[in-house]
C-alpha cells in the first residue's frame, strides 16, 4: 500500500509541476504586447507567394531566438490582386490600425501607398519596389528594403568598358518599370561614348507575332550587344523567340538587368536553354551557413504551402522579406511596451474614406527606430540610408547548361574583380579589366570575344568617289568588268581608306563610285570631281587629290599621308680616286701658298727674336736659314728640342 501512494504521489507531483509550466507559459504568452502589422502582396504571383513564406519564416525564426521580447508581430494579409492597392492598405490603417505595412510588390502600387503612409504615419516598408522615383524625399514614411534600378548602372557600363563595345540597344517593357533604369543607364552609356542605336519597346501583353518582329527589325542593324529590362514572363518569351530566329548564335551579346536575373531560378529547362550564353548582373549576397538553412527550410515550407507548383530556390525579393521583417521586429521592440493606437480625426458629413483614417501615435518613434536598426542578414548588411539599402557590390553572372555561374563582381569600390576577399576591398585601383573576368561561354559558343557590331544589312552606304585616268595607276585604278558590269577599285589610296575604315570601332558600309564611263574614261577634272560632294553626288572623294586654296573653300582635306613634289631618279658615275693620297685632295694651292707664307713669316721673326742671344740660331748664313726653315716646318709634326728663349 505504501507503495501505491508513493507511486500516486509522484504521478501527481509531476502533473502539478507540467500544469504549472503550463500555466506559466500561458501568461507568458499574454503578456506579449501584439502589434499589428500590415502585409499588402499579389498572391497569386511567385514573387507574392515566396515573400508571404520568407515573412511567416522570419517571424517564426526571431521570436524563436528572442522568445524574452515583451512585442510580436500580428500580420495581417491583403491580396492586391494585381491591381491599385490603396483600398486595401486603407482598410488595414482603418480596421487593423496596422503600424506598419510591408508591400507592395511593384513600383506603381508602392506609389499610391506613399501618401497614405505619410497622411496616417504609418511606415510602409517595400523589399521589390526598385523605381527610383520612389525616394523619402517624397515621403519620410516610404523605406525602401532593397536597392533602386539605378543601382547596377555602373556594373553593367563596366562590362562595357571592358570589353571595348561602342553600340548597345536597349529592349525594355513598355510600362512604368522602365522609368527606374533606362534615363539613367542612356546618360551612363554616352558617358562612356558608348552609343544607344535604337531603343526597343515591347508591351507586356505582345503576342509572339509581335515580338518576333520586332526582333527581326534588331536583327537587320548593326549593334549586337542588347540590355534586356524586362519582366519574367515577356523576358522567358522573348528570349525563346530569339532563340528560334538565330539571335542566340555567334556574334551576339544580351546582358539581363539584376529584375531579370534574380528571377532565372523561375525559369523552365527549356527556357534556360534558350538563353545560353547569357550575361546578368544582380546584387552580391554572401554565403554563410545561415543562408544555406534557409534555403533547405524554404523549400520544405514551400513545397507544403504549395504542393502543385514547382520549387525554386528563394531569390534575391524573397531575402530582402526575410530581412525587412526582421528589421521591423527588433524596431517595434526598441519601441517598447507603448500605447500604439491611433487618433481619430473628426468625422464630417461630407468626410471621404481617406478622412476617416486616424493618425499613428507611435508612427515617428517606429520610423525612427527602423532608420536606425542594423544587422547582418541573409541578403548581407542591413542598414537603411536616405530611406532604402545601398549596395556596393554586384555579381556578374554567365547562363551556361541548367543555370547561371559567376564569373565575376563589380565593387564601387574597385570596379571589376575577379574574387570577393579581403585583399581585394583593401586596394584602392579601381579596375576595368577583362582579365579580371572569368571564362565566359557566349552565345553559339565562339572562342573569341564578339566585337558588338556587324555589317548592316539596311543601313545608306556611304557613296566614296574615286578619279578615272590612266596616269599614275599605282595611286587609284579602276576597271570594269565587260560581263557583270561591275567595278574594282585598286591602289595605294584605296588601300589607305580601306584601312581607315577598318579601324574604326563600329561599322561604316561604303562603296566606291567611279567618276568616269564604263569605257574608261574620265567625266572631268579633279576640280570636277571634288565638287561632286558640293552637290552631295558623294559622300566624299578618296585619292590622289591635291590639297589646293580654291578646293578647301568647299570641301575638307584629311592631312596628307603622301610627300608632296617631283623627284627624278638618275645614274652616277663614281671617279673619285681611290689612293692613298686622297687625304691631300681638299688642300688647295691657295692654301698650301698661304701655309708656306706663313711658316716662313713665323721663322724669321724667331730668328730676329733668337740670333742675338740664342747660339742654335747663330752661325754661317746657310746655317741659319736652314734651322728657320726646319723649326717652322718641324712645328707640326713635333715639339722643338731647341731651346726658346724670348718666345
Amino acid at each position: 500500500m505504501r507503495k501505491v501512494y508513493l507511486d500516486q504521489l509522484g504521478f501527481f507531483l509531476v502533473f502539478l509541476s507540467q500544469w504549472s509550466l503550463f500555466i506559466g507559459m500561458g501568461f507568458a504568452h499574454n503578456n506579449k504586447i501584439p502589434v499589428n502589422v500590415g502585409v499588402v502582396l499579389d498572391l497569386n504571383t511567385s514573387v507574392g507567394k515566396m515573400g508571404c513564406s520568407c515573412i511567416s519564416m522570419a517571424l517564426s525564426d526571431f521570436y524563436a531566438f528572442h522568445g524574452n521580447y515583451k512585442t510580436r508581430l500580428a500580420i495581417k494579409t491583403r491580396d492586391s490582386r494585381g491591381d491599385v492597392v490603396g483600398a486595401a492598405a486603407a482598410d488595414l490603417i482603418r480596421n487593423e490600425e496596422v503600424q506598419a505595412i510591408i508591400g507592395p510588390r511593384t513600383s506603381m502600387q508602392a506609389n499610391f501607398l506613399i501618401g497614405l503612409g505619410e497622411k496616417a504615419q504609418v511606415p510602409v516598408i517595400s523589399f521589390s519596389a526598385t523605381s527610383p522615383s520612389l525616394s523619402s524625399f517624397r515621403s519620410r514614411y516610404f523605406i525602401r528594403a532593397t536597392l533602386n534600378d539605378s543601382s547596377q548602372v555602373p556594373a553593367i557600363t563596366a562590362i562595357f568598358q571592358a570589353f571595348d563595345w561602342g553600340e548597345a540597344v536597349l529592349i525594355y517593357v513598355d510600362s512604368e518599370y522602365r522609368d527606374g533604369i533606362i534615363p539613367y543607364i542612356t546618360d551612363a552609356l554616352q558617358g562612356i561614348y558608348v552609343r544607344v542605336n535604337y531603343r526597343s519597346i515591347i508591351s507586356e501583353s505582345a503576342t509572339d507575332h509581335e515580338i518576333d518582329e520586332e526582333l527581326c527589325k534588331l536583327m537587320t542593324m548593326q549593334a549586337r550587344v542588347f540590355i534586356v529590362h524586362v519582366v519574367t514572363n515577356l523576358g522567358s518569351r522573348l528570349f525563346t523567340k530569339a532563340d528560334e530566329i538565330g539571335m542566340m548564335e555567334k556574334g551576339y551579346v544580351w546582358i539581363l538587368t539584376d529584375g531579370l536575373t534574380d528571377l532565372l531560378t523561375t525559369f523552365s529547362p527549356s527556357e534556360i536553354d534558350s538563353i545560353q550564353g547569357v550575361l546578368g548582373v544582380k546584387p552580391y549576397v554572401p554565403r554563410t551557413k545561415e543562408l544555406s538553412s534557409f534555403r533547405v527550410r524554404w523549400k520544405r515550407k514551400f513545397q507544403q504551402d504549395h504542393p502543385t507548383e514547382e520549387t525554386s530556390e528563394p531569390n534575391i525579393s524573397g531575402l530582402r522579406a526575410y530581412d525587412a521583417v526582421t528589421a521591423l521586429a527588433m524596431a517595434v521592440e526598441k519601441v517598447g511596451a507603448t500605447n500604439f493606437s491611433f487618433q481619430r480625426t473628426n468625422i464630417l458629413s461630407n468626410s471621404t474614406d481617406l478622412d476617416t483614417i486616424g493618425v499613428s501615435q507611435t508612427g515617428p518613434y517606429l520610423l525612427q527606430s527602423l532608420l536606425s536598426t542594423k544587422f547582418k542578414g541573409l541578403s548581407g548588411d542591413f542598414q537603411i540610408f536616405d530611406g532604402q539599402l545601398h549596395s556596393t557590390a554586384f555579381q556578374i553572372v554567365n547562363v551556361i547548361s541548367k543555370g547561371e555561374r559567376g564569373v565575376g563582381f563589380w565593387t564601387l569600390k574597385n570596379g571589376i574583380i575577379r574574387r570577393m576577399n579581403l585583399a581585394n576591398t583593401n586596394s584602392n585601383i579601381y579596375s576595368t579589366s577583362k582579365d579580371n573576368i572569368g571564362a565566359i561561354v557566349w552565345p553559339g559558343e565562339p572562342t573569341y570575344v564578339p566585337k558588338g557590331w556587324v555589317l548592316p544589312v539596311n543601313e545608306k552606304k556611304l557613296r566614296i568617289g574615286v578619279p578615272v585616268k590612266d596616269a599614275f595607276s599605282e595611286f587609284v585604278k579602276v576597271t570594269w568588268d565587260t560581263n557583270t558590269n561591275a567595278t574594282n577599285v585598286t591602289g595605294y589610296c584605296i588601300d589607305v581608306f580601306d584601312a581607315v575604315m577598318n579601324s574604326l570601332p563600329y561599322a561604316v558600309p561604303y562603296e566606291y563610285i567611279p567618276f568616269g564611263t564604263p569605257d574608261g574614261k574620265p567625266l572631268g577634272t579633279y576640280n570636277d570631281l571634288i565638287y561632286q560632294v558640293v552637290l552631295k553626288k558623294y559622300d566624299a572623294v578618296a585619292g590622289d587629290t591635291t590639297i589646293l586654296a580654291n578646293r578647301s573653300k568647299y570641301v575638307d582635306f584629311t592631312l596628307p599621308y603622301t610627300e608632296t613634289g617631283v623627284s627624278m631618279l638618275v645614274p652616277i658615275k663614281d671617279n673619285k680616286s681611290k689612293s692613298a693620297w686622297v687625304f691631300l685632295k681638299p688642300l688647295t694651292w691657295d692654301l698650301w701658298i698661304t701655309s708656306v707664307c706663313f711658316f716662313i713669316f713665323i721663322s724669321f721673326v724667331i730668328w730676329v727674336l733668337e740670333h742675338r742671344i740664342n747660339e742654335d740660331f747663330r752661325g754661317p748664313p746657310s746655317h741659319q736659314v736652314g734651322t728657320i726653315f726646319w723649326f717652322s716646318f718641324s712645328t707640326m709634326l713635333f715639339a722643338q728640342k731647341e731651346r726658346i728663349l724670348h718666345w
